[in-house]
């Protein structure tokens, strides 16, 4: 991951900072600092000492409207660009014993959820990786089985997401995941160009991707989703919009437009392909601007062929039909999080197993989680707790990231202030470089256009000092 390099005074704990770091402008800003999915990264959460309880954890939260993440990290192969936890395949018997273990895990979270008081309600579920579809079709039953009666989350009564490649979208799977309620199947596509494929260290053939396609569509699983990278080297404007125009042919309820990040430890990262890792100078800007021409060229087909923007990587067709997912919102409600790379949300405590990058390091990682016994499961060992300013730059940051942006009264409502009043300093700037909308209002905070395509550099400029110096001073392994 790269780290920002913008720096801010340090916040206190009991008040937010008034002088949080932003652009001067647009001009000289990378528009590609990194991609925030959740923040803080966990490259910022460190071992607890001494270990909470999570029955401590749980304690007086809201839980009825959780989310729950499985996470399953195996994968065929490893793409180039990849920096996700996960291992390429599995030797005889680890995929069970991982099983054993998330089965032990869900026997414990559910035991102290239920100790902690609550009664605890799932609105939605999601299975991602890896590459959870590499588990064949009995280990998929199995996964579901541990969700539903080990947890309590209904499949078939809420929205159910699973991730999948063009090789494991095999028709028995499918069948096992369509019969369990899945809604949503997401493929990671990347590229029907097979030219690209193999330039982003991925090998497949797209001759594989239309079969894949063709057997989810088969499935009838409501909501397909198609991801696509732009940045690959040698892509041009015609061969991406290829690549769209291939996707757009199955009429995909979603699109991701992912832009390509090459980070260390990664299959390009160690073969020094493009400027992201270490280079900076022309070839930056050119990797920058090459990017930037490629989104606004895909932004604009997919919202002329009838999709709407939902966030700058997400684009959802105008008629795809609602699956009950839509309102779920990460920066308010919890998620618990099964297996050694998911992470888990309380309002004061963000926790996980440890974090690697490297395929030894991960390998290690799997093995002593899969060798876990039950009650060592009732702990959370590495995590950041959330002060007052963390739980608002992460409100900000996670609604700011949507296109329909953050309405200002459930800020106000969450933590008796002004966003304006917490960041004035930063949302400030963001005004003078252009990337709030000025005809949201003064009820909604919203980003441009622009900023909408500057999401990258708007989600880092969020970030607080200690989480940045953490960051920071993580050691890539």
């Amino acid at each position: 991951m790269s780290t920002p390099t913008l720096s801010t005074p340090t916040p206190s704990a009991a008040t937010p900072s008034t002088t949080a770091t932003g652009p001067a402008g647009a001009a000289g800003i990378r528009p590609y600092e990194s991609y925030v999915y959740a923040y803080p990264h966990k490259t910022a959460y460190r071992a607890l000492e001494p270990r909470p309880a999570l029955r401590d954890l749980w304690a007086g939260e809201p839980v009825g409207a959780l989310s729950l993440y499985a996470h399953i990290p195996f994968c065929e192969v490893r793409c180039g660009f990849c920096n996700l936890f996960t291992r390429i395949g599995a030797p005889e018997g680890l995929t069970t014993a991982y099983l054993d273990a998330l089965e032990r895990q869900a026997g414990a979270v559910r035991g102290a959820l239920d100790a902690a008081g609550g009664e605890p309600r799932f609105a939605a579920a999601a299975f991602g990786g890896g590459t959870p579809t590499f588990l064949d079709a009995a280990e998929l039953e199995r996964l579901c089985d541990i969700a539903e009666l080990r947890m309590g989350a209904d499949l078939r009564a809420i929205p159910l997401s699973v991730e999948a490649s063009p090789a494991t979208a095999t028709a028995d799977r499918l069948a096992v995941l369509a019969d369990r309620g899945t809604t949503r199947l997401s493929l990671g596509v990347q590229s029907f160009d097979d030219s690209e494929a193999r330039a982003a260290v991925r090998p497949q053939r797209r001759a594989d991707v239309e079969a894949a396609l063709s057997r989810i569509r088969d499935a009838r699983i409501p909501v397909l989703n198609i991801d696509l990278i732009y940045g690959i080297d040698g892509q041009s404007e015609r061969s991406w919009q290829r690549s769209l125009d291939a996707a757009l042919a199955w009429r995909p309820e979603e699109l991701y437009l992912y832009p390509l990040y090459v980070r260390p430890l990664t299959g390009l990262g160690r073969l020094g392909a493009s400027a992201e890792a270490d280079r900076t100078g022309r070839a930056d800007r050119d990797w920058d601007e090459q990017r930037l021409r490629l989104y606004r060229f895909g932004r604009d087909h997919l919202l002329a062929q009838g999709y709407e923007q939902v966030s700058m990587r997400m684009f959802r067709r105008t008629d795809a039909p609602a699956t009950g997912g839509e309102d779920y919102a990460c920066q308010t409600d919890g998620m618990i999080g099964l297996g050694c790379g998911a992470r888990s949300y309380t309002s004061a405590l963000h926790y996980s197993f440890d974090y690697a990058v490297g395929m030894g390091e991960i390998r290690s990682i799997i093995d002593d989680y899969a060798a876990r016994p039950a009650r060592e499961f009732a702990f959370a060992d590495f995590g950041r707790w959330m002060d007052g300013d963390e739980s608002r730059r992460r409100h900000l940051l996670q609604s700011l990231l949507q296109a329909e942006g953050m309405p200002v009264a459930g800020y106000r409502a969450r933590f008796g202030a002004e966003p304006e009043r917490d960041f004035p300093v930063v949302l400030r700037r963001f005004a003078d470089a252009g990337w709030l909308d000025t005809a949201a209002g003064p009820d909604r905070l919203r980003l441009s256009a622009e900023g909408l395509a500057h999401s990258d550099a708007v989600g880092p400029a969020l970030f607080s000092d200690p989480v940045r110096a953490l960051m920071t001073e993580y050691d890539a392994k």
